[in-house]
């Protein structure tokens, strides 16, 4: 770590207004000073960093020209809002970023008012800012709608449906197309920035508008040749066409770390009124001004509390691999035997271990972009040709595929294997990337396969019975980080379809666990134990279809019966009480207690912190147990309220 960098200027701005009145030949060094902070502040807490390295030029321009948060400033993803949290009032919060009680790493309303979408996941910006835009005409007022959009999130259907819809209803709204890695853009220099500055001017537009004028009169023939030959020589120049067929006024491209070009061409926008929608295209580099960071393959895209000087990063050693690379393994050591066996990820390949799948096999690797219900649906189609597709999504991004999974997947009783990745509390990335839900979520949906393990020997094993499965879809469960250090297998073996097992045999108390809450589960039996309390421990394994043997044997000879999950209610042990209940296996008086995640969204926090807030420890069992038995507890720390 290192001292704070000194920041004369940047010290002087507590919010955007204080911005507005420097001179604008001051704000290279508020940039160098932003840039400099931010490489501070995320060396301390961790965090996405890239991305807010390459958009800090892009930032100052912004908050400078336009009146925020009076005009709307939307930030596709998030990723890179950290310089436009420094700007906005939080700076003396910026290092308690992605903390428990700290800032969101994401944009968030209720955080500012600065941040008038919250977003996390990517495409989103202009849909929303559409909406704001129409609502301000509405309301017959004048301030402007700004959307920043990366190229990566410019992959996804969802912007292009917005972008239709925007160039078809023609409300003024300003789209920043932050492009640092698309190759779309010729050259970025002084005569396309001279170009971009004389195309979103005045008296360019207003020639442009007398010109369509005077070919609006002419016979339909020449005018659709006159109009097509304008938006061809402009997307000739530009690169433009695609964006100016679906209705929107191109300018660009611009360089997005050059102030000189990228005021004047946003003043010429903010002062300029027209008849169409705008999508400026930025050109900017990723990791911008930060050595290690240019350097890096991935741009330093997230990354740990690292060195300032060295941008060495803090790890915690550990004797335990990730479930993340015990997936990945498994799924290599499985194609090795398989030809059919494919990988399928929507743009988070490093994410989901996928990266190294496809290092061994690239012709058999899919990143399809941030396109959820594609990759779901392309999986499908690969599946119905006899090959086994592996679709590696977050448990939280597959909620995008989700109309897909059903129609596309599971109705067809296409054999497409889910593994989702983060499933759980996720920790510091906090609401918007916790997998709270996918055992509700697919519990629901007939023939679904749905396996959660235990630690990550038990993943190994779901992995090799996952790509066993022909005949139905299937999915695998499995949290954020390091597994529990047990002994690894050399071979997945195939498990029986719908069955359990038991860990640990007990007469008067039975403990059914589903996913990685075994280990409190033994842990909370030891110490039922000194209270006297023999206890079953059982891994369900399989949360679909559900093991109705094991249920059956645990409900007739036991007096307590506690479900645990790190899931959503509606889910496992939902699931468990319907089968209970259909037979006639609570009419004898057993004691049945559900324990899932809160009906709530937890805020971010370290994952112990959010699971012993969500009430899923190993004393919350112990104290849920001893609440059904009426047995008071001497000691704190019970189950939630």
């Amino acid at each position: 770590m290192s001292a704070r960098p000194e920041t004369p200027l940047l010290d002087r701005i507590q919010v955007p207004a204080d911005l507005r009145r420097l001179r604008s030949d001051q704000l290279r060094q508020v940039a160098e000073e932003l840039r400099a902070e931010t490489i501070s502040a995320v060396s301390v807490t961790g965090g996405h960093l890239g991305a807010g390295l390459g958009v800090v030029e892009l930032t100052v321009a912004l908050h400078y020209v336009f009146e925020t948060p009076g005009d709307r400033l939307i930030w596709d993803v998030g990723h890179q809002c950290y310089p436009h949290k420094i700007l906005t009032g939080r700076r003396d919060r910026i290092r308690t970023l992605r903390q428990g009680g700290g800032l969101s790493g994401f944009t968030k309303r209720s955080e500012s008012e600065f941040d008038p979408f919250g977003a996390a996941h990517s495409s989103t910006s202009i849909s929303a800012g559409l909406g704001m835009a129409v609502a301000r005409d509405m309301d017959g007022r004048s301030n402007d709608v700004i959307c920043v959009i990366g190229d990566g999130a410019m992959s996804a259907g969802m912007a292009y449906e917005a972008m239709n819809n925007a160039g078809a209803l023609k409300n003024r709204l300003i789209v920043v197309l932050n492009d640092n890695d698309m190759s779309i853009a010729p050259p970025v220099g002084a005569m396309s920035a001279y170009l971009s500055r004389l195309m979103s001017s005045r008296s360019y537009r207003s020639l442009r508008h007398l010109a369509k004028d005077i070919a609006e009169r002419l016979p339909e023939p020449l005018f659709n040749a006159a109009r097509r030959a304008e938006e061809y020589a402009r997307g000739f120049v530009t690169g433009g066409t695609l964006f100016e067929e679906l209705g929107f006024y191109y300018v660009g491209p611009i360089d997005g770390h050059n102030l000189d070009h990228l005021l004047p061409v946003l003043q010429n926008l903010r002062d300029v009124r027209g008849d169409s929608p705008v999508l400026v295209h930025v050109v900017t580099q990723k990791g911008r001004g930060y050595a290690p960071a240019e350097a890096s393959a991935d741009k330093l895209h997230a990354v740990g509390r690292f060195d300032v000087i060295t941008g060495t990063q803090d790890k915690a050693k550990s004797n335990a691999p990730t479930y993340t690379k015990v997936f990945a393994d498994s799924l290599i050591r499985e194609a090795e035997r398989d030809p059919r066996i494919l990988a399928v990820t929507a743009a988070m390949p490093s994410g989901t271990g996928l990266d190294a799948f496809g290092k061994r096999f690239p012709d058999r690797t899919f990143d399809v972009g941030i396109a959820e219900q594609h990759a779901v649906t392309f999986a499908a189609g690969l599946a119905t040709e006899g090959y086994r597709p592996f679709c590696a999504i977050y448990s939280t991004f597959l909620q995008r595929g989700y109309d897909q999974l059903v129609h596309d997947v599971a109705i067809q009783k296409l054999p497409v294997r889910f593994a989702l990745d983060r499933a759980g509390l996720v920790g510091a990335d906090g609401q918007t990337h916790a997998g709270a839900f996918d055992l509700a979520y697919l519990g629901c949906i007939p023939g679904m396969v749905i396996m959660a393990p235990a630690d990550e020997a038990e993943l190994v094993h779901m992995v090799a019975t996952s790509a066993a499965i022909d005949d139905a879809p299937s999915a695998i469960r499995y949290p954020r980080g390091e597994g529990v250090g047990v002994e690894m297998p050399a071979k997945g073996e195939v498990l029986p379809i719908g069955r359990g097992r038991i860990v640990r045999e007990g007469t008067k108390v039975a403990l059914l666990s589903i996913g990685t809450r075994l280990a409190d589960c033994l842990a909370a039996a030891e110490t039922l134990a000194a209270h006297g309390l023999s206890t079953t421990v059982a891994d369900a394994r399989f949360a679909k279809p559900l093991d109705l043997d094991l249920i059956r044997r645990l409900a007739r000879s036991h007096e307590v019966l506690v479900t645990v999950e790190e899931g959503s209610m509606g889910g496992f042990g939902a699931h468990v009480l319907q089968a209970m209940a259909a037979e006639g296996l609570l009419d004898a008086g057993l004691r049945v207690r559900t324990m899932t995640l809160p009906d709530r969204f937890q805020e971010h926090d370290g994952q112990p912190k959010q699971l012993e807030e969500a009430g899923l420890t190993a004393p919350h069992v112990v104290a849920t147990v001893l609440g059904a038995l009426g047995i008071a507890q001497k000691a704190a720390g019970g189950r939630r309220a």
